[in-house]
């Protein structure tokens, strides 16, 4: 829409959110109501997108470094009227200006659309009827149903306050209009502030007809002012994502027991079970099968691996037909072959892990590079780290470690090497031989052990 300017309005302190964190920052799908707005803001290809901050500022920008977008200060809280000003130096003079609210995170692309659509060289507003609407603006219609006013709740006569058609602050107003019409506005209300709202009965008065659009759930509109307000509005995202990946053919144990934080993608004949939650960018392909009680942020699991229950993986990427877990983590640089089981209590970062390989028990493996059909030991340590510095160490194809071993970086054991349970390698372990590293067994005869004084 190439006369569509997008005003967001984020100034706003938040007060009742009782954080330090900036009210539009605070999470919801796992990311910013802000940046959750601005996503839907883009989908109407604006051509000029601006949002209007204030309280925490810094931090705001800081959080949305996107080139995309055009800041506009409000450095003092006077009003959504007086916000919309300061968005007037970035706005065109020509076109229509869509007024969105950073607090408001769940509105829909196909919701703004229409409101856009409505408007034509007009006005446009988009509505809610709520069974109660205390602390709402009220929409005022004329005899022939036009919209003429919004009273604000706390400047509501008897009759207005028993209207349950209400305002959602998000309107669509011609930009040539605006400089003049904020500028008539005045702040002799209740609240002592300039109400954007006001510019809708302005607008009637110069002739000009104001659509009224209402929104399809009032979800869609529903602001956030405090943090029960915001857990409300991401039970119903995540209800809503999970009901989509119901439709698109992923098998839920419990839809109502999964949170998506980002982007799950999936295949067909996905299935995941309870208490899983998926953050960041996510890929499942094929065939996947996610236990209970995982979490996986930023991973690529490959087509018929299955994740067991309580295992968290981030970062890393599965390949297909493994097995992780229970209780697996799997972190940054984890890259896992074909066939590779990782099991109970093992712990994987910025390592490579050939087909076919197992590490199943109790086992670190850090900064490593393993071969195909390794087989590691339980209770195994890559022993990377000196204090300072990380090493690697070399695995070969066909290598088995025996339990309990410690294999302390930077060393090789070459393909086909035996390594003996409980053995502390810190030299290269030739192909196909045994290698022991350990103490000769002692046995003290007569020794005592120590006894606790009574």
């Amino acid at each position: 829409m190439t006369d569509l300017s997008i005003v967001v309005l984020a100034a706003g302190k938040g007060k009742r959110m009782y954080s330090s964190l900036p009210k539009v920052l605070h999470p919801i799908g796992g990311r910013p109501m802000l940046a959750r707005v601005l996503d839907t803001a883009r989908t109407l290809s604006p051509s000029r997108l601006v949002v209007v901050y204030g309280h925490g500022g810094e931090a705001v920008r800081a959080a949305l470094p996107d080139a995309d977008i055009v800041w506009a200060e409000q450095a003092e809280q006077l009003g959504t009227g007086h916000a919309l000003k300061m968005a007037l130096p970035a706005l065109p003079e020509t076109g229509r200006t869509l007024v969105l609210y950073g607090d408001v995170p769940l509105i829909e692309a196909s919701t703004l659309e229409a409101l856009v659509a409505a408007a034509g060289d007009e006005a446009a507003l988009l509505t809610d009827v709520l069974d109660n609407p205390t602390g709402y603006g009220r929409i005022v219609r004329s005899a022939d149903g036009a919209i003429s006013a919004i009273v604000e709740d706390k400047d509501c006569t008897p009759d207005e306050r028993a209207i349950r058609e209400i305002n959602t602050g998000m309107l669509v107003l011609p930009s040539a209009r605006l400089a003049g019409w904020l500028a008539e506005l005045r702040n002799g209300n209740a609240q002592g502030e300039y109400y954007l709202t006001d510019v809708v009965a302005l607008a009637v008065r110069d002739g000009l007809t104001v659509h009224g659009v209402q929104v399809p759930a009032s979800w869609q509109a529903a602001g956030v002012n405090n943090k029960v307000q915001l857990a409300e509005l991401e039970r119903i995202l995540q209800q809503n994502q999970a009901h989509a990946l119901l439709e698109a053919g992923v098998t839920l144990a419990d839809p109502a027991r999964i949170d998506i934080r980002g982007r799950l993608e999936h295949g067909r004949d996905v299935s995941i079970d309870i208490n899983c939650v998926f953050e960041g960018d996510v890929v499942l392909e094929e065939g996947v099968s996610i236990g209970a009680n995982c979490v996986l942020k930023n991973v690529h699991v490959a087509a018929h691996a299955r994740i067991a229950p309580f295992s968290h993986l981030e970062g890393a990427k599965v390949g297909p037909a493994c097995r992780i877990g229970p209780y697996a983590r799997l972190r940054p640089g984890a890259q896992l072959a074909e066939g590779v089981h990782v099991g109970n209590f093992v712990e994987i970062k910025k390592s490579e892990i050939g087909a076919g390989s197992k590490v199943n028990h109790l086992t670190y493996i850090g900064d490593a590079s393993i071969g195909s059909h390794v087989n590691v030991g339980a209770g195994t340590v890559t022993c990377n780290y000196d204090g300072v510095n990380k090493f690697r160490t070399l695995i070969g194809d066909g290598v088995f470690v025996g339990s309990g071993s410690m294999l302390v970086a930077p060393v090789t054991l070459e393909a086909g090497a035996t390594i003996a349970a409980g053995s502390v390698i810190t030299k290269t372990a030739p192909a196909d031989a045994l290698t022991v590293a350990r103490a000769r067994q002692t046995s003290i005869v007569g020794w005592k052990r120590p006894v606790k004084k009574s």
